[in-house]
């Protein structure tokens, strides 16, 4: 069963991490989290104002908003976006301050896009079974920042290339 939304993924993140209180991670102050702690939620909000910024500058090319961080028990999907062709595109977006290491994009490796197909064949499951038909053409696409710059990877790569 996937999850959407923001709170689904505040419990899973704190349901990994053995928490008996789902969200006491996120009542804290940032003077009593320690170091390590606050540069996590740190990133987890750099993420979040990136996939933003993903989700707006796609909206402008006219692929219509689905869902946004859908947790799978394979995986995570960042945006699921709908193509104008009924199309449905999973979004990665990667986020890299340096090209250290061939940057955002060849972050998305071979097991990040196992992750991410688990995700997206779990997710299917789950459309169909509520739409009682079967799921539409797909594609995964990657949204990549670095450097300020915005790059779009349509169709970034396909189940069979995996």
């Amino acid at each position: 069963m996937c999850h959407v939304g923001e709170r689904a993924a505040a419990t899973a993140r704190a349901g990994e991490r053995g928490r008996g209180d789902n969200f006491s991670a996120y009542t804290r102050s940032n003077a009593e989290r320690g170091p390590t702690e606050r540069g996590s939620i740190q990133r987890r909000e750099a993420g979040a104002r990136f996939e933003t910024h993903a989700l707006t500058w796609l909206q402008r090319q006219r692929l219509v908003f689905v869902a946004r961080n859908v947790h799978c028990r394979g995986g995570e999907l960042d945006l699921v976006m709908r193509e104008r062709d009924g199309t449905l595109v999973f979004v990665e977006v990667r986020a890299r301050t340096r090209a250290a290491y061939g940057g955002a994009a060849a972050s998305v490796g071979w097991h990040k896009r196992q992750r991410l197909l688990r995700a997206a064949r779990e997710y299917l499951l789950t459309y169909a079974g509520e739409h009682g038909a079967l799921p539409p053409a797909c594609r995964f696409d990657v949204v990549t920042f670095e450097g300020g710059r915005l790059t779009w990877l349509r169709d970034a790569f396909r189940e069979d290339e995996s």
